[in-house]
């Protein structure tokens, strides 16, 4: 069977699945089997993590300071095969992965499963690590090149070269899902929440009945407002204007943009735990207590019953990964495009991300929504601790807005302010990287020919986002994003013999230095 009837076949039977189910139906990937308290979701990220690790000898802890010599460009070789050095891949791939889940992704697993959720996040950070070293190795051993001479990579070309023709089945479901997972988590969730927070912001000059920000009844479950059209057309221009250039054009803009965004960032939150640093330990112990004794519903069950205890565990992970992306195989194909002969050299550049990532920003916005009290806006808290809580509830990036704003209300009266900037900056530059992952799966499935097709209906649906609503994006992006993981983990752990063996081998030579720093 081709590429493109499998292809066909796929995206007909999840639209019919869709059409008898709805959303549902999918969403169920995160408590399946739904006789188990514990899904095989949270089983196969964690286990393959935790494989991946003791079968590397923790590579995450071993090659550490050899990730950070490669990226600074030590061993760079310009006449290398790839399309971005070292730095630009990794920067592409953070600034997929460093986004809207270090601000509203923290916020969301906060909102419903308490500061002990991002103790499960550090957990899925860490064991990420080795499965993000694990697939971008593999991405970039068994990655092709195109007509155009483009590296075309990812966990489709590595389950079809390495494990061989006979699974391309499976490299189809991947790719299908990363397409999919590309208009909802990469695209309309980033576009959503960037378009929340600056409807926020007009709210707040005009008020909510000015005919820019009045929402317009269009169903009984739906309204629109004109800003809202604006945000979304908005946000779709300037995507498109990058996305067009392609890979390298994208490269190019990522390697400025993210680090440039994650400082602005990591300062504003290191000002606020200075300034609230005595609630600090108190904030860490919260997150640890609660991680495994978290507070049950008032009136409800006894607190630390295996029900609540997994809600925040699954909170964690769910927002984890969609944080850090570790295991998701998405990551992969940015990192195949790196100028290098030596896979295990980008996957040492790949381990980087859930450190810098989750480990770091996603440490320090949860802090920040923890140590000034800003989680108490939340419906754990209400519905778990005091129930008599009258302040307004918060989620998203209006539950971290509300936390700048009062962390660095001694510095400045718009603190929030860092909030919104943030979210433009993180959510564009999510959007424009994703698009690359759905022009290599729809390259793969359906050929060259089909990308402007896809970036056509990828821009489309950045504007698609700007107007939808919250719940229905989320629940979607997390049901693709769980879809596409399960093909990527089992292509990890069959190759996990060749990848042992190739790690061995790269660190058993010499490493010619290319550049003095």
């Amino acid at each position: 069977m081709s590429k493109k009837n499998g292809a066909i076949i796929f995206f007909g039977s999840v639209i019919l699945l869709l059409s008898l189910f709805g959303v549902s139906f999918f969403e169920a990937i995160w408590s399946f089997p739904r006789f188990s308290l514990v899904p095989l979701m949270v089983v196969a990220l964690l286990g393959t993590g935790i494989f991946t690790t003791i079968n590397l000898g923790f590579p995450q802890i071993k090659y550490l300071k050899h990730g950070f010599r490669v990226t600074r460009g030590d061993y760079d070789n310009p006449d290398e095969a790839g399309d971005l050095n070292h730095f630009q891949a990794l920067t592409t791939a953070l600034s997929a992965t460093v986004g809207i889940g270090n601000i509203a992704g923290v916020a969301t697993a906060i909102y419903y499963g308490g500061p002990g959720a991002l103790f499960w996040m550090w957990i899925t950070a860490f064991f990420g690590s080795a499965l993000k070293f694990a697939e971008c190795t593999l991405a970039v051993e068994y990655r092709d090149f195109n007509s155009k001479g483009m590296t075309a990579g990812g966990p489709m070309y590595t389950i079809e070269k390495g494990l061989g023709k006979q699974w391309r089945w499976l490299a189809i479901i991947f790719a299908g899902f990363t397409v999919i997972c590309s208009f909802a988590t990469g695209n309309a969730i980033q576009s959503f929440t960037l378009s929340d927070q600056l409807y926020s912001e007009v709210s707040q000059l005009v008020g909510t009945n000015h005919f820019l920000t009045i929402k317009h009844q269009i169903t009984d479950w739906y309204s629109v407002s004109v800003q809202q059209i604006i945000n979304g057309l908005f946000i779709a221009g300037i995507a498109a204007l990058v996305i067009i250039g392609g890979i390298k054009r994208i490269g190019s803009v990522t390697s400025y943009l993210a680090p440039f965004m994650a400082t602005v960032y990591v300062i504003s939150a290191i000002l606020i735990l200075l300034a609230n640093i005595t609630d600090v330990p108190a904030s860490f112990g919260k997150i640890i207590s609660m991680a495994f004794n978290p507070p049950a519903a008032v009136g409800g069950v006894a607190g630390g019953t295996l029900i609540v205890f997994m809600n925040t565990l699954l909170w964690g992970v769910k927002r984890g990964l969609y944080s850090n992306e570790a295991g998701q195989g998405s990551a992969p194909i940015a990192h195949s495009t790196a100028k290098t002969e030596y896979p295990v050299r980008e996957g040492v550049v790949a381990l980087l991300e859930p450190f810098i990532d989750t480990i770091i920003i996603c440490t320090l916005t949860g802090l920040t929504i923890i140590s000034t009290g800003a989680w108490q806006h939340t419906e754990f808290y209400v519905s778990r601790i005091d129930p008599s809580f009258s302040g307004e509830i918060l989620n998203g990036s209006l539950l971290t807005s509300f936390a700048f704003k009062e962390g660095l209300s001694w510095l400045m009266p718009f603190g929030d302010k860092i909030i919104t900037i943030g979210v433009l900056l993180f959510a564009i530059s999510t959007v424009i990287s994703w698009s690359f992952y759905g022009d290599r799966s729809t390259e793969y499935l359906f050929g060259e020919k089909a990308i402007p097709v896809y970036r056509v209906f990828y821009i489309t649906f950045v504007f698609i986002g700007a107007i939808a609503t919250l719940e229905a994006m989320w629940a979607f992006g997390d049901a693709a994003l769980g879809f596409m993981t399960f093909p990527n983990l089992i292509s990890i752990i069959m190759l996990s013999g060749v990848l042992k063996k190739m790690t061995n081998e790269y660190f058993s030579i010499e490493h010619k230095v290319y550049k003095n720093n």
